[in-house]
Formats: structure tokens, sequence, C-alpha cells
């Protein structure tokens, strides 16, 4: 089988200036992003669907563009693949003193066995000296430094207020949540009243936030739940189309009630035992 040193190898062949892959000449950092982001959502559709035939192969077209990256800074002479090995296990080996502490990567001492909530809490303390080491500036630090934009609106939002919750700026449990929630709808529904479409969409935001401060609460992942929503939306919409193609009626010609019903039958179809 092959090896990571033959994925290295043909790497550097995609990019030689002379034989190389014309397209992958072409790529810099900035292009090759929409590709790493495509290529971790493959990774979590095929664990979500159980496709664990086929994960191998989505986990090495992941693994794929930490390859490429490296091969670029490789050429520019910033860092390489082995760069990214070490940085990341000499992270873990000091993020875990539980199980590593000497830093010794190969000891194997007998150490006290700690509690979640104990690891947890010392987890966040050192991810906390290491934001300090990187802040330009002491007094520019911040507890939300290092929680990417990039990331999905959803999940950014989630760790933006897990951060602020850590000093207590946080609902102390998910009633007071709730009743925020209904604040915020009800100030979208103010803004619709006015026909204002930049309120609308400001006031949609907040909604949208504090519905994500409610899933945290609730300990459920607001990514995830809106990814096993927009499941069930498609499944039962494909319900719907299947039921009016086998019924020789194109769905353009229906009307919302009938398509409603069929919404309906599609819920008692996912239902039954039959179906499960």
């Amino acid at each position: 089988m092959y090896q990571l040193n033959d994925l290295l190898h043909l790497m550097a062949r995609l990019r030689d200036p002379q034989h190389g892959c014309p397209w992958d000449l072409q790529q810099n950092y900035a292009s090759i992003v929409p590709h790493t982001l495509e290529e971790a959502y493959e990774v979590a559709d095929a664990i979500e669907s159980g496709d664990f035939d086929h994960l191998p192969g989505e986990l090495g077209d992941l693994l794929f563009q930490v390859v490429y990256y490296s091969q670029l800074a490789r050429e520019e002479g910033r860092f390489e693949f082995a760069t990214v090995v070490d940085a990341i296990t000499r992270k873990l080996i000091r993020r875990h003193p539980h199980v590593f502490p000497d830093g010794d990567l190969y000891g194997s001492p007998e150490l006290p066995r700690l509690d979640e909530t104990a690891i947890k809490q010392r987890w966040e303390e050192i991810k906390a000296e290491e934001r300090a080491e990187k802040a330009a500036a002491p007094e520019q630090l911040s507890l939300l430094d290092d929680v990417p934009s990039a990331l999905p609106a959803l999940s950014r939002a989630a760790r933006l207020q897990k951060r602020a919750a850590q000093v207590g700026f946080d609902w102390p449990e998910a009633l007071p949540v709730v009743d925020k929630v209904r604040e915020e709808l009800g100030e979208v529904l103010e803004a619709m009243s006015e026909n204002d479409p930049q309120a609308i969409a400001e006031e949609l935001g907040d909604l949208l936030f504090v519905v994500v401060n409610l899933a945290r609460h609730l300990k459920v992942d607001p990514e995830n739940a809106l990814r096993a929503a927009n499941g069930k939306f498609e499944r039962r919409f494909r319900f719907i189309e299947q039921a009016l193609r086998e019924g020789g009626r194109p769905i353009e010609n229906c009307d919302l009630e009938e398509l409603d019903a069929l919404w309906g039958e599609a819920k008692k179809a996912e239902r039954s035992p039959s179906c499960a």
C-alpha cells in the first residue's frame, strides 16, 4: 500500500513547474479553501449516512488538502508537512497534561484518574495561555480570539457564546432564553410591520443567534440540528415528488393545500414502523 511519503511525493510532482498538472500549478492558498470546506463536509456526510465503505476515500480527500497547503508553504520556504505534524503533536501533548504530565509522548507514567470537568477546565486554561502567547499586545487579548470567522455561522455563534459563558456572561438556564426567543421574534414582527428590509434582516439575525443560544443550553449542536432538519425536509419533499410522479401529476399544477396534505402523508410514513 502507498504510504504518506508517497502522497507527499505525488503532491510535489503535481506542482512541478515543468512536468506538473496545469490546474494544480495555478492554485494558491485562497483558491483551495472552498475545496477544503467541501471535503470536510463530505467527511461529515459519510459519517452521518453511515457510509463507512467510502469514509477512507473522503478522509483521504481531506488529508490531501493539508498536504496541498504544506506543499505551497514548502515552495515559499515557510514550512513543510513535517512542521504541521510536529505542531499538532506538541499542541496535543501540551493540552493533555493528565496523559503526558512530563511532556513525554512515549512515556507511560501512572496517573491519577481525573474527572471530565477537571480535564475540560484545564483544557480551557491551556487554550487561554496559548491565546495570550499569540496576542500582539496583552491589552488587546480577548476571550473571542481564535474563534475562526470562516466557521459556519451557527457553529461560530455557539462558539462565541460558549466563550462568553466562561466569564459568566450567560443565562443560568434555558427558560430565560426561551423568553428571549419570544422577545426577538416580536422584534422581527415589528420590523415586518414597518416594512423595513434592513431592520428585518438585523432582527432575523438576532433571532437566529438567540435560537443558537437556546440549543446550546439544551446541549444540542445547532449545526447538526439544522443539518438533520434539512435532511428531513429533503426526504419529505422527495416523498411528495414521488407520490405526484406515480399519480401522473406535475408538481407545478398542484396547489399548496394538496402539497401540504402530501407533506402530512410523508410525516405519517416516517412514523410508520414499516418505514423504520
